[in-house]
This record gives C-alpha cells, sequence and structure tokens, in this order.
C-alpha cells in the first residue's frame, strides 16, 4: 500500500511540474519606443482634406532678430533740478503740488527774512558812497594835477572809490541770488520778501517745505524735472550685452498698452555689471510723451542683425520629447517626419536648418500635428 501512495504523489508532482515551469519568476514585458525622426506617415488625399492639412514648399526670407529687455523710464541728473534758497528764511507761500507744471520763470513760492531788508539797505548805501568816492576821487585828481593835493591823497582817493566799487558790486551779486533785480532797487522799492522762480520748463516732482516753516540754505525746497530730457533705461544680461551697439533702434511700450509703440536709440551702454550681471542700457526717446514719466516700467525690443534663413510657417515645426520635426513630403500620401534645428521666429515665420530640407522639398505646413498625433497612436497600439 505505500508503494503505491509514494508512486501516486510523485506522478502529481511531476504533472504539476510540467504545467508551471519556473513558477517563482514573473513574465517579463518589453515595450519598445520607436525613434521619431525619419518615421513615415500615412496619409490618403480624403484624410487630408479632412484634417486640413496643407502642403507647400519652405522659403527663403531675410528675419529680423530681436532682444527684449526690461527696464523703466529714467531722468538724467542734468535735467533733474534741487531747488534751494542761498539765504534762510520764513515761507510766505505756495501753491505747488507735486506733478504740477511749471513754466520757466514762473513764481513757485515767496520766502521773507528781515536780512532781505538788511541786504537791499546796504545795497542801496554802498551805492550812494560810491557816487561820493567818485566825486572825491575826481577832485583829488584835479588838484593833484595843480600841484594843489599831495600824491597820497590822491592814492586814498582812488583806493576808497575802487574798494566802494567792490563793495557795491559784491552785494549787486547777492542781490541777483536771490532774485532781486539790483539795477531797479531804488529806496522806495525795498520789500520783506523774495520769490523763488522756476528755471526750467517742467513739472514739480517733490515739495519739500510748507507755508511758515524755516528754510535754512541747505534745505532742498523743490524738486523739478525737466521732461524733455528723459530716457529709456533697459537692462541686459551678461551674454547678451556684445549684441547691442552704439545706434540701434529700440521700439518700446508699457505693459498697460502694448499696442502704443514709442521709438529710441540707444545712447550709451555701461561698461559695468551689477550683482546680478546685468548691464544699464541707455536710451534716448525720438519724441518726448507727457504719458511717460520717471520710474514707469517699459520693454523694450532691439533689432539685431538681419539673416537669410530658409522659413517656414510657425504651425509646420512641432514638438516631440523637447526635440522640434517637420513633415517632408515624400509622395502624395506619404509623409516623412525631419528633425530640425528651429531658429528666429518673426511675423509668424519660423527659421529651421536641417540637412534634409530645403527650399525644393515640400512640407506640411498646417496641421502638422494630425500627422504626429497618428504616428503616437500607432505606437501606443504596438
Amino acid at each position: 500500500m505505500k508503494p503505491y501512495i509514494f508512486i501516486t504523489i510523485s506522478l502529481f508532482l511531476w504533472t504539476a511540474c510540467e504545467k508551471n515551469p519556473d513558477r517563482g519568476s514573473t513574465p517579463t514585458t518589453h515595450s519598445t519606443v520607436t525613434n521619431p525622426a525619419n518615421e513615415v506617415v500615412k496619409f490618403t488625399r480624403e484624410q487630408q482634406r479632412n484634417a486640413g492639412i496643407e502642403v507647400s514648399a519652405p522659403t527663403i526670407e531675410t528675419l529680423n532678430s530681436t532682444l527684449t529687455l526690461q527696464g523703466s523710464i529714467d531722468v538724467p541728473p542734468q535735467s533733474t533740478i534741487s531747488l534751494s534758497f542761498p539765504l534762510g528764511g520764513y515761507l510766505k507761500s505756495t501753491r505747488m503740488l507735486p506733478g504740477m507744471p511749471v513754466k520757466k520763470g514762473q513764481v513757485l513760492a515767496e520766502i521773507e527774512d528781515m536780512q532781505f531788508i538788511q541786504l537791499q539797505q546796504d545795497y542801496l548805501t554802498a551805492k550812494e558812497k560810491l557816487t561820493l568816492s567818485v566825486s572825491e576821487f575826481e577832485r583829488q585828481r584835479d588838484l593833484n594835477a595843480n600841484k594843489a593835493s599831495s600824491d597820497r591823497m590822491y592814492q586814498q582817493a582812488r583806493t576808497d572809490m575802487e574798494t566802494q566799487r567792490i563793495l557795491v558790486n559784491a552785494l549787486a551779486q547777492k542781490l541777483e541770488l536771490i532774485g532781486i533785480a539790483p539795477e531797479k532797487l531804488t529806496a522806495m522799492s525795498i520789500h520783506k520778501s523774495v520769490p523763488i522762480v522756476s528755471p526750467i520748463d517742467g513739472f514739480v516732482s517733490e515739495v519739500n517745505v510748507n507755508v511758515g516753516k524755516y528754510t535754512a540754505p541747505t534745505d532742498m525746497l523743490f524738486e523739478l524735472v525737466d521732461p524733455r530730457d528723459i530716457h529709456l533705461s533697459l537692462k541686459v544680461f551678461e551674454k547678451d550685452l556684445n549684441k547691442l551697439s552704439i545706434g540701434q533702434e529700440v521700439t518700446a511700450y508699457t505693459n498697460a498698452d502694448p499696442n502704443k509703440l514709442y521709438t529710441a536709440k540707444i545712447i550709451l551702454i555701461e561698461k559695468s555689471l551689477d550683482q546680478d550681471r546685468m548691464a544699464e542700457v541707455h536710451c534716448h526717446l525720438d519724441r518726448h510723451s507727457a504719458t511717460l514719466v520717471p520710474g514707469m516700467f517699459m520693454n523694450g525690443k532691439v533689432s539685431l542683425t538681419s539673416n537669410q534663413a530658409i522659413t517656414v510657417a510657425e504651425d509646420a515645426v512641432v514638438r516631440w520629447e523637447n526635440k522640434s520635426y517637420v513633415f517632408v513630403e515624400k509622395d502624395q500620401e506619404q509623409f516623412q517626419m525631419v528633425e530640425v534645428q528651429p531658429g528666429v521666429i518673426d511675423k509668424g515665420k519660423q527659421q529651421i536648418e536641417a540637412p534634409t530640407v530645403d527650399s525644393g522639398k515640400k512640407i506640411v505646413t498646417k496641421n502638422a500635428y494630425s500627422l504626429l498625433m497618428k504616428i503616437k497612436n500607432v505606437e501606443e497600439e504596438e
């Protein structure tokens, strides 16, 4: 009985091993990804019409490459005026607010102080003494000529006259410095306040005073900006610095109104880099616009060199796995997928480079992604 049971168990184990060889291992499936380069896809004429596929030959065109930069509207130091007053005084009146336009010679404020009265008094007094000194000098000159006066008296009169003339001229310069015309000053026109006038046509950017405040000669009362010389300041990365040169044209626009374009030319390229490895490029605007104010963010496009190249419509180039391809027509119903190197894009045209693509070949220029999707679907089915 025992030999029979042993034989039966042996036969059962042998049968199980035959049915499940390599019982401990799991079958492995291998998936292959086809390289899309040089892949040929077939599309019948009817399929092409349904998919809206169009075919045409590449063209050789001159493309303008552009460099897009960011920056802002800036004002050069010579167009920004920090206005102060040479003498201390109390601000009597002002109506200026930041942003107000001003004309050259317009009164911005009035300032008053006792020293203004004293300065005018000193000038008029010195002027009268000068008249007396001149008369005394002429008298001593005539006496000296007739030997009725010594040479010492004559020289003393001459020295007194010149000293008084120096004093009058110095006081006249001080009066002009605070805005008082000395030639128009008389004993009846002495006044305690003097006006602060604008030296330029422009607008007020800062007001740092108020009525009744005492201002020292070192205080900045107003900051004025001459907008006629505002310029565009752009930032350029180190790697693009050698692409720019003086005189290149720049087309600028704001984010708020990108359709309104402003033209400018590069007038200065800084030779130093900041901590972000960027240099500043200064551009002069061809025409001033009142809508552009200092500090406004701007974009600028710089036209670079023009090159002739093989171009196709942007829709002709498809992307797959970080590579670019076009479909070249082999016959009326077959298209070969060819890898290309994309270049400059200008006005809807894409520059491409490939050894097997030239202006004599026909490629798919519209709905090329329909061909790419068919290739991808075939690979997934496989």
